[in-house]
């Protein structure tokens, strides 16, 4: 906290706090991690410490992530070219266990490290583990990447139960022991919904849903579903934004009280969303 602060001012936020803090404590909320705030070592460091102190005022977090700029980092490393198709990166056998390599191994080590570090309790799972995670393909010319067909939410639940927080890589499986590259958006949707979460957290590199995509002044700060449809229709949703909307419905459907798309950039925005009434990003909801 800013030195400047007196005793009474700091006293003052942590009372203006309070009443979020009781709101939450016991509730589940799933935090979709990537974009800047992976990168960015500073910003890091902040989500790793937001994620401790919800966990200590009792916060059931879990936190979902994806890693697509390190895995093409080590792709480019091992001499293979990234492709893509519609957005999403042709995985074949290689690619794929370089996908479970990176993120089941490095990114999610690092993270649960990073969050003992910080005073917190973590493990790592990925969605293979205790099949949290399964797929089939999603479609032939991308080769391994998933479409989720079911999510065994008990091994996080079990973690939760004993006090940890869950860190979860997105990759998949099927019964016949392949792995799959799934989407972090699209697994952290269905994972939160499996769970009935409060909150989804969808951080991304963006202020959040805007009227005018290239003017962060008309930001949405709230928005339901029906009128997400309306805009998705109307063409006013596009490019990128469309599979995080569509994720954020998905979620919905399936349980989740509120979904947030949030500006991952901003420092600690997490507690800014949570614990004020200011918010961080656009907050979906149900009609």
């Amino acid at each position: 906290m800013d030195k400047h602060f007196t005793n009474a001012q700091r006293a003052e936020v942590l009372t203006q706090a309070l009443p979020y803090i009781k709101k939450y404590n016991g509730e589940v909320v799933v935090v979709k991690y990537g974009g800047n705030a992976m990168i960015n070592q500073e910003l890091k460091e902040q989500v790793m410490e937001d994620i401790v102190l919800l966990w200590l005022t009792g916060v059931k977090i879990v936190l979902v992530h994806g890693g697509g700029p390190e895995i093409s980092e080590m792709m480019n490393k091992l001499g293979k070219k990234a492709q893509f198709v519609d957005g999403l990166r042709v995985t074949d056998k290689e690619t794929v266990d370089i996908v479970q390599m990176v993120l089941a191994g490095k990114i999610n080590k690092t993270l649960v490290n990073h969050i003992q570090v910080k005073g917190g309790k973590a493990m790592g799972l990925s969605g293979m583990d205790g099949h949290l995670i399964e797929a089939k393909i999603k479609d032939e010319r991308l080769g391994f990447v998933g479409d989720i067909t079911n999510i065994n939410i008990q091994p996080v639940i079990d973690l939760m139960e004993k006090g940890y927080i869950p860190v979860i890589s997105t990759v998949g499986c099927d019964r016949e022991s392949n792995a799959y590259n799934i989407n972090a958006d699209t697994a952290a949707a269905r994972i939160a919904g499996a769970l009935g979460a409060k909150r989804l957290i969808m951080m991304t590199d963006i202020a959040g849903l805007l009227k005018d995509k290239y003017d962060p002044s008309t930001l949405i700060p709230h928005i339901t579903v029906k009128e997400c449809n309306q805009l998705l229709q109307g063409g006013t949703i596009q490019g990128g934004m469309i599979p995080k909307i569509e994720c954020c419905i998905d979620a919905i459907s399936h349980g989740v009280k509120k979904a947030i798309i949030m500006d991952g950039r901003i420092p600690h925005s997490i507690l800014i969303e949570l614990f004020t009434d200011e918010g961080a990003g656009t907050m979906v909801e149900g009609d």
